[in-house]
């Protein structure tokens, strides 16, 4: 059988290729409603299906969205990229998802294969990004927005939440609990100092407990983001001779991990021990007890990063605040941190740095 073209639709519809294109393409130039619906209906009836293909060959550009993350096993990455794909979708895009593993090379891997298939744009959540990375972005004069990191590179377009003022806030209500001091769970040995959130967390809970004349000597553990390897941090630190009173972790996952140990063994929560995150991912509020944590807006985070990352003109636009769009974090009380848990406090928000 042969192949449906668009000269066929055209002929059947009785008009130019070009009216086809335009209603297939919802543009450039706009079409009659009675010639829209000839065109529909003969690409109905005719069962055309249009050549993506040779459409991203000829326009060099598809309907594909790019996105890199560390590691989508992690609820806070999963929820991103799902809001992210619904932001898409409203836009008539698709999203394909890559995992770095938190991994330069990984990162460079996608980076290139998104690249090479003509994508419309690429939204990244880097660990930091290397000069190689940076390289790869400019060579393919590729429109790329970070999300949930600092801009630092790319041209200054990015998408970000207050990271820091998040855990200040955070770590100021864990302490007017009157808790002597809070302990930290920070990231990883090779998480980088500059431009990653868990950096900027730990600095909000360094900033909280200066402020409030508490030493954070001997107080920041690393650990791993996810929970089960930060299962394994707590255990020690909570079986340990100097077990703190209160722990702020960079993560929500890393919460998880925390409550689990000190569930095993036999330390009561919050009673015993305030645990906080960072996320509001929402397992969050299902834990037991439920987590106090920090929330984002997740869902206009995505949106503001997919209008990033399709509109040319909010990306040169001259000015910061349009080419980098701040959101606010908010403190969410649960019963974890020894609150009666009687709803989030919506009302508690961090101001953008």
């Amino acid at each position: 059988m042969a192949k449906v073209t668009r000269d066929d639709v055209a002929r059947l519809a009785g008009t130019s290729t070009a009216v086809v294109s335009y209603v297939i393409n919802n543009g450039p130039r706009p079409v009659a409603p009675a010639t829209r619906e000839r065109v529909l209906a003969a690409i109905k009836e005719l069962g055309y299906r249009p050549d993506r293909v040779a459409q991203a060959m000829a326009s060099r550009r598809t309907d594909l969205i790019g996105m890199i993350v560390p590691d989508a096993r992690q609820p806070f990455f999963a929820e991103m990229a799902h809001a992210v794909e619904q932001a898409a979708a409203e836009r008539g895009k698709m999203v394909l998802v890559g995992n770095s593993d938190y991994r330069t090379e990984r990162e460079i891997h996608y980076l290139r294969a998104f690249l090479g298939m003509r994508v419309s744009g690429l939204i990244l959540v880097s660990q930091g990004m290397s000069e190689q990375a940076a390289s790869e972005i400019e060579a393919w004069d590729a429109r790329v927005v970070l999300l949930h990191e600092r801009p630092e590179a790319i041209d200054d377009v990015a998408v970000v939440t207050d990271d820091i003022g998040g855990a200040q806030l955070v770590t100021r209500h864990l302490l007017e609990h009157g808790h002597p001091y809070v302990a930290c769970l920070g990231g990883v040995p090779n998480t980088p100092a500059v431009g990653d959130p868990v950096a900027d967390h730990v600095e909000g809970w360094r900033r909280a407990m200066v402020e409030a004349g508490r030493s954070t000597e001997g107080r920041l553990f690393e650990a791993p983001y996810n929970r089960y390897d930060a299962y394994q941090v707590a255990l020690k630190l909570l079986a340990g001779p100097d077990r703190p009173p209160a722990i702020f972790c960079s993560t929500d996952d890393q919460a998880f991990g925390v409550l689990r140990a000190a569930r095993e063994l036999r330390i009561e929560v919050p009673t015993e021990l305030a645990v906080a995150g960072f996320d509001d991912v929402k397992e969050a509020a299902l834990t037991d007890p439920p987590l106090t944590t920090v929330y984002s807006d997740r869902p206009a985070m995505a949106r503001a990063a997919i209008d990033l990352v399709l509109d040319d003109s909010l990306r040169v636009a001259g000015s910061r605040r349009e080419r980098v769009k701040l959101f606010p974090s908010a403190l969410i009380v649960r019963r974890s941190c020894g609150c009666d848990g009687g709803g989030p406090d919506l009302a508690r928000l961090s101001t953008p740095r």
